[in-house]
């Protein structure tokens, strides 16, 4: 994967940007500007399925590294998409059943960052998170992925359901955490699997919550009643590793 520059400011260089082929996460447009150029870059937006945000002035002068935005901003990936096709690939490659961990609406880059660091370190062959409402890969994901980064893929998909059920006519099989499942031991968690882990707050939504084959739950035995995303995503992914391994 290549580093890339994180946040695009200035007409010229949005568009050309977006021209190039550059992954670019958001845009930000001064709300009310309609004039041909800011036209063409919103224009090349739409055709990339780019979350666009109108904003006042203050918040572009607020969040431009430069003070020289043209009332558009825009902010790259860090490092490049996959595809959910190459993921697949990757475990085929290795002769493995494939084991892809999924996020439901994770926001806090740190979160991301750590999950795709233990993803590595389980043997995950990548990371699927959504478009919308979900942290990207910015310069902190990559700090805190501790270089897993480089290689573990993450793709970003539209809509996460309908990507479960692609998934599921290519065999797959879906576990999410939620308090009111099954204690994960007695689940099997074998075979093609998807883990799918909930945002920060409320979880994994309900319409993908559906959509899961299992529901397993943590054992725990303290006085609060949950865990942190990332700290939730390694327990399981671990217990599918044990499971793979089949270690009694």
């Amino acid at each position: 994967m290549r580093y890339e520059k994180l946040t695009i400011e200035g007409r010229n260089a949005v568009i050309e940007a977006f021209r190039a082929g550059k992954t670019i996460d958001k845009l930000f447009v001064l709300d009310g500007c309609q004039d041909g150029p800011v036209r063409s870059i919103i224009r090349e937006a739409k055709k990339k399925d780019t979350i666009i945000q109108f904003v006042s002035k203050e918040r572009l002068d607020q969040i431009s590294e430069t003070g020289k935005h043209q009332g558009v901003i825009a902010y790259a990936a860090a490092y490049q998409y996959a595809s959910v096709e190459e993921i697949l690939k990757s475990a085929e490659e290795k002769g493995e059943d494939p084991f892809l961990i999924l996020l439901d609406g994770i926001e806090d880059p740190h979160n991301l960052g750590a999950i795709i660091r233990t993803a590595n370190l389980a043997g995950a062959h990548g990371i699927i998170i959504p478009k919308h409402r979900a942290a990207g890969l910015t310069a902190t994901v990559a700090k805190t992925s501790a270089g897993a980064l480089n290689y573990t893929p993450v793709a970003k998909v539209t809509n996460i359901g309908k990507t479960m059920e692609e998934l599921k006519e290519k065999g797959l099989w879906f576990v999410c955490a939620d308090m009111g499942g099954e204690t994960m031991y007695r689940l099997n968690l074998t075979g093609p699997i998807g883990l799918v882990i909930g945002s920060e707050g409320d979880g994994v939504s309900r319409l993908v919550r559906e959509k899961c084959d299992f529901i397993a739950s943590i054992p725990m035995k303290g006085d609060i009643d949950s865990l942190n995303a990332s700290v939730a995503a390694g327990i399981l992914a671990y217990e599918i590793v044990r499971q793979r391994m089949n270690i009694k």
